[in-house]
């Protein structure tokens, strides 16, 4: 073989050595999602990632705030030049291109802020290098009211960019629809604990403050204690800050206010409670076990609503509060010995038809709650007869989604 074709043979050779190393860097090396499926594929994962990208933002209602956030990756999905969000009011956020048009967007959308009708409109714009030449503009409504609008603009006029601002708009109103009710329910969950606060009657209070003062004399130090305990139960009790608790709390709660109705009752009271540690830090509605066993209390001990001479005075009143493990649940069972309630009326207060501040706020209260958070599967089981005590049982997941101790 000649010198030349020595050559031909050691460059083809290189070439295939250069080749192999590239498919071999280029197969071992970890698949991108943009190397898997067709384009048309490819775009279908960009859009819908870009859309969970801007959703959480909105999930907090129409603000300066939530706009800012959202509007690059709204902007994204419609690929348009320039986009803004408003309130009624003003302009929330500008983004793209061609910020001076800012200041005139209102004016262009206030027949859309008072129909409720989309709108497309010449920009009006007298610089010749600004490529903001025509735009459309979506109403944002949630519940007929609209709370402002998505302005999409482009060089020129486009059927396309319209109806492409018109779907993104009315994804984002769900995104506000859906914040809205958000609200609601916690509105709805803030009046139902204040509902629950109002049931610690002053009566309660009152009897504690008495039995305090009892001790002041002739026990100082159990009256200072006693003092602690109310501080601390009215503290938890009234506090200002999120709708969940945990068992550990709600137990410790417990605790305190029967320290004070022992104070009253001495041994006329017998308290048992079986915890299994493993479930203290699972999550529930806040004040969800005080208002049970208040209700036994009252209707137990106190004889709330009882026939004359249905308990003694000198009657033992037994409570049993256990919290154990139940695989995946903690299972709740609150049980009394007292004068029991007959079941048919125990139908109407469940169903809301028989409640009275002294009668069956906290039950019905605690039940319907309970659903909301947890689903219909998962409100207070309760057996009853009259002169037969009662036991309440609940059952609460270990971990649901949203619902954190706080």
């Amino acid at each position: 073989m000649t010198g030349a074709g020595i050559a031909v043979l050691v460059v083809l050779v290189a070439l295939l050595f250069g080749m192999g190393f590239l498919v071999g860097r280029r197969t071992a090396r970890p698949l991108r999602p943009s190397d898997v499926g067709t384009p048309v594929e490819h775009a279908t994962f960009e859009t819908l990632h870009t859309a969970s990208l801007a959703a959480p933002p909105l999930r907090a209602g129409l603000t300066e705030e939530s706009a800012r956030r959202s509007a690059r990756r709204l902007r994204s999905l419609l690929g348009t030049d320039a986009l803004c969000l408003t309130d009624r009011e003003r302009v929330l956020v500008w983004d793209g291109a061609g910020h001076h048009h800012g200041k005139d967007v209102m004016g262009h959308i206030q027949e859309l802020l008072e129909g409720g009708r989309g709108t497309a409109f010449d920009s009006g714009c007298a610089d010749l290098d600004c490529p903001l030449r025509w735009a459309v503009a979506v109403p944002l409504t949630v519940e007929n009211r609209v709370l402002g609008a998505l302005v999409a603009y482009a060089p020129r006029e486009s059927a396309v960019l319209a109806r492409a601002a018109g779907e993104v708009a009315r994804w984002v109103c769900v995104q506000l629809e859906l914040a809205e009710l958000d609200r609601s329910r916690t509105q709805l969950i803030e009046a139902e604990i204040k509902a629950l606060r109002a049931q610690i009657s002053p009566h309660f209070i009152f009897n504690s403050l008495a039995a305090i003062a009892s001790f002041v004399r002739t026990d100082p130090e159990q009256a200072r204690e006693l003092l602690l305990e109310f501080a601390d139960f009215t503290r938890y009790s009234f506090r200002r800050h999120g709708e969940f608790t945990t068992l550990a709390d709600e137990l410790h709660s417990i605790d305190q206010y029967l320290a004070l109705v022992r104070a009253r009752f001495g041994k006329r009271l017998s308290v048992t409670l079986q915890v299994a540690p493993e479930v203290l830090p699972v999550a529930l509605p806040f004040l969800c076990l005080q208002p049970l066993v208040e209700n036994a209390v009252k209707h137990g001990l106190e004889g709330a609503g009882a026939p004359p001479g249905e308990r003694a005075a000198d009657t033992p009143f037994r409570i049993t509060i256990s919290a154990l493990d139940a695989g995946s649940e903690a299972e709740v069972v609150i049980e009394d010995n007292g004068t029991g309630m007959d079941p048919e009326r125990l139908r109407r207060i469940l169903r809301g038809e028989a409640t009275t501040p002294s009668t069956g706020i906290g039950l019905l209260n605690v039940d319907e709650r309970l659903r909301q958070v947890y689903g219909d599967g998962y409100g207070l089981v309760i057996e009853t007869g009259l002169g037969a005590g009662m036991k309440i049982t609940l059952r609460l997941p270990k971990y649901r989604a949203g619902v954190h101790g706080s």
